[in-house]
């Protein structure tokens, strides 16, 4: 496809951020994502509930992953870039959209995948892993648990600079190159990754439904992030909230903290500017107990909104919980719940093993 980079302008409000990003590239579906109002009957009938539907943003690449890559790619082939570096768990969604958008943005896409298995024969071949594979993306490895800036990001710019050499030492690809690559950290939340819901927020105001805190799930930190770091520039009229589904409120404080430091804000902290909730994480990320599928299952069957077991499920679940027992952490009594999305496909894989030729497998040594 012919790709078209667009001129980005920030918000009149951001313009005096360091590190504005100077294009953007269209992947999400033209148009504001709608804002509902979520009537599940469980529910507390003092709250009004609104979703902001960024499920919608567009078929594979639905969520708000794709909000963050319409900038991370454009800085990639602003550079020349023609391969993208990323990392994230076996099924992760933020992975998915990268291999996704690669391909039809014409990149080639590297992905470290986070996983229990120990050969290719325990994998299964289903959902994201599946569609990450089927897109033609290499996709290498790592043992569960390995932290990101000590081990997987060492490994991703030995990559990158192989690739740079024309040798990949990691999958077998041995055709000359000696092309430039990019990297994505987790979750696509970096300082180019957050000016997606910036953007977002730009688009609540001109959107001008009235509600009085936002609450989103928090895995990797840049939704929250970009989020009340705008509302802070416009004179905090939100509040802000997280709902963990792994780490700690102190990690991800840290993260919007670095964040902050680097687009110039000073003179506050992320603890003034975001309520983060951890007390529904358990029993792990992407684990889940009763209670979490009965939610989810709930919200289907009364009012058609399909939430996931790792993300929107569990942030969901929490955000019932403190309206019902802890309603003096909100600002008021309407709320906006950010649908961050998700697409996890069952897909049958039988003669369709083919694809693995496209897609190298790697496994890393620890």
């Amino acid at each position: 496809m012919a790709i078209k980079l667009s001129k980005y302008k920030a918000p009149v409000w951001a313009q005096s951020l360091k590190r504005i990003p100077e294009f953007k590239i269209q992947l999400a579906a033209p148009g504001f994502t709608p804002i509902t109002e979520w009537k599940l009957p469980d529910f507390p009938q003092s709250f009004k509930v609104l979703l902001k539907r960024d499920d919608y943003t567009g078929s594979i690449l639905s969520g708000n992953k794709v909000r963050k890559l319409e900038f991370i790619l454009a800085e990639a082939i602003a550079k020349g870039c023609k391969h993208v570096i990323s990392v994230g768990a076996l099924q992760s969604n933020h992975c998915r959209a990268v291999a996704a958008s690669c391909a039809e943005l014409g990149l080639q896409s590297h992905l470290f995948l986070r996983t229990p298995a120990k050969d290719d024969s325990q994998l299964k071949y289903d959902g994201n892993f599946f569609l990450n594979r089927l897109l033609g993306s290499h996709l290498y490895m790592l043992p569960m648990g390995v932290k990101y800036k000590a081990y997987v990001e060492p490994r991703m710019k030995a990559l990158a600079e192989n690739i740079d050499l024309g040798v990949n030492v990691y999958c077998d690809c041995r055709r000359e190159t000696g092309e430039s690559s990019h990297l994505v950290c987790v979750g696509g939340s970096d300082n180019t990754g957050i000016w997606g819901y910036i953007q977002c927020f730009a688009e609540l105001r001109q959107q001008a439904v009235e509600f009085d805190d936002i609450v989103c799930v928090c895995g990797s930190g840049g939704t929250v992030s970009g989020l009340a770091i705008a509302n802070y520039l416009c004179g905090m009229p939100y509040r802000c909230h997280g709902i963990l589904v792994c780490d700690s409120n102190q990690y991800f404080h840290e993260e919007v903290n670095g964040n902050l430091e680097a687009l110039g804000v000073k003179d506050v902290r992320s603890e003034d500017i975001v309520h983060l909730h951890d007390a529904y994480k358990e029993p792990g990320y992407g684990r889940n107990l009763p209670c979490h599928f009965e939610f989810i299952s709930q919200s289907a069957v009364q009012t058609g909104v399909i939430l996931d077991n790792t993300y929107t499920g569990k942030a969901a679940y929490g955000l019932r919980d403190l309206m019902q027992n802890k309603p003096g952490v909100f600002k008021g009594r309407r709320i906006l719940f950010i649908h961050s999305g998700w697409i996890r496909l069952p897909l049958k894989t039988s003669g369709l093993f083919c694809i693995k030729s496209r897609s190298p497998y790697t496994a890393l040594p620890v």
